[in-house]
């Protein structure tokens, strides 16, 4: 399933044909937060007064499907990242981050989590297992960040704030300041969970220091 949004703030656009935008792939599976941390960047950009276009594809969690949210910061043009040209990939899981990788443009930066959950074609099909090490030599053709956004959300006190320390990490690469991120997690969790998110979005900024 696909979903759309647009909103245009007071910032002006570039000149025609020349990319202007800054364009963010967030990629994970089912169920680990995508949705959420678009959500957080989508009203990042609100508080900013940025004009922000996005798509988002996801599959049923259950069945492990891939999730992929683009996020175009101040373009032009319509809401999908061409191959080649994301700034950034942000991946909640390693094998969703190779899968995207081509996405990537020559100089941009992978800031993913050192997690890996194998699909179930390894399984049903008696595929060979890729392993986290072969993943993570190929993916290093590109400048990347890794941690482990799992280990980091369970210090901040609640494992399922994975997705914000991976936000917080890559917050350091983005056009948008730490105060607009910060209030926009603040807006878009549960608001029994605020002082846990803000907690990992910091901790993962901490960490993402590697990422600069």
């Amino acid at each position: 399933m696909r979903r759309n949004m647009s909103c245009r703030g007071n910032h002006a656009g570039g000149e025609a044909m020349k990319k202007t935008s800054f364009d963010i792939l967030i990629v994970g599976i089912g169920g680990q937060g995508t949705i959420l941390a678009s959500n957080i960047l989508g009203e990042a950009c609100l508080l900013e007064k940025r004009h922000v276009k996005g798509a988002e594809t996801h599959g049923m969690a259950q069945r492990g499907g891939s999730v992929e949210t683009h996020i175009r910061i101040d373009g032009n043009y319509g809401p999908l990242i061409a191959p080649g040209t994301a700034d950034l990939l942000i991946s909640f899981d390693l094998l969703e981050a190779l899968r995207y990788s081509h996405y990537l443009k020559p100089e941009g930066t992978i800031v993913a989590n050192r997690h890996l959950v194998l699909p179930t074609s390894v399984f049903t099909q008696k595929i060979e297992a890729p392993t986290e090490d072969g993943i993570i030599s190929a993916l290093k053709q590109h400048r990347l960040c890794l941690l482990d956004a799992d280990q980091i959300a369970r210090d901040a006190g609640s494992p399922l704030s994975a997705n914000v320390v991976i936000l917080g990490a890559a917050s350091r690469l983005m056009p948008l300041a730490h105060v607009s991120l910060l209030e926009a997690v603040k807006r878009s969790v549960p608001k029994k969970t605020i002082d846990v998110n803000v907690k990992a979005f910091n901790l993962g900024q901490e960490a993402g220091s590697s990422c600069t």
